[in-house]
């Protein structure tokens, strides 16, 4: 890559992640065009010049917020940890990241994924899936998850959780309810075993 265009990629992510943060902060609604070229220092046209209208930024906004959530997740299921190790830093990683989202920018965010085409499926299907079909090999053989149930009996529950997320009118309850979520799906209702 040359000079020019590491200079426009920089420009790319710098635009991107100041879209984030006020999307973040704020919603996606309630950010202009002006207020992200300002926090990220170039031009409004520059951001129409790369992203072409906000629906298109936006896009590649969640797609850039899936990635960064996405590759934390992934060094943690590729990780020599043990299995309760690695589901503590799951919890706990899920449970930061919606301290850190506006209601409204959830909500935008569930209705993308709620569209039947959204990056989130897509990187699920394509790289989440394996890593979590192995994650659930490695509890089996650390004895923490019953060896009676099938990967197919995890990802079929894994799915209706996801159906249900995917529902329109549900992520505005989502949000404060998240890392609650996350441990019921890994410890159902009897909770953590004890160590």
């Amino acid at each position: 890559m040359d000079g020019f265009e590491k200079r426009r990629e920089q420009k790319k992510k710098s635009i991107l992640e100041a879209a984030l943060a006020l999307f973040m902060e704020y919603g996606i609604q309630k950010v202009s065009i002006a207020e992200i070229a300002k926090k990220a220092n170039v031009s409004q046209v520059t951001i129409y010049n790369y992203f072409e209208s906000k629906d298109n930024l936006v896009r590649f906004v969640f797609q850039y917020y899936v990635d960064q959530v996405w590759n934390e997740q992934k060094k943690v299921l590729e990780s020599d940890l043990p299995f309760n190790e690695k589901i503590k830093n799951i919890i706990f990683e899920k449970g930061m990241k919606a301290d850190q989202i506006s209601t409204r920018f959830f909500q935008d965010f569930m209705k993308d994924y709620a569209s039947g085409q959204s990056y989130v499926e897509e990187v699920y299907l394509k790289e989440a899936l394996p890593l979590l079909i192995n994650l659930f090999d490695e509890g089996r053989k650390q004895g923490v998850i019953d060896s009676t149930i099938s990967n197919e009996a995890i990802l079929f529950y894994l799915q209706m959780f996801q159906r249900y997320l995917q529902l329109e009118d549900i992520s505005p309850l989502i949000l404060p309810i998240a890392e609650d979520l996350t441990k019921l799906f890994f410890y159902g209702v009897a909770g953590k075993k004890e160590e």
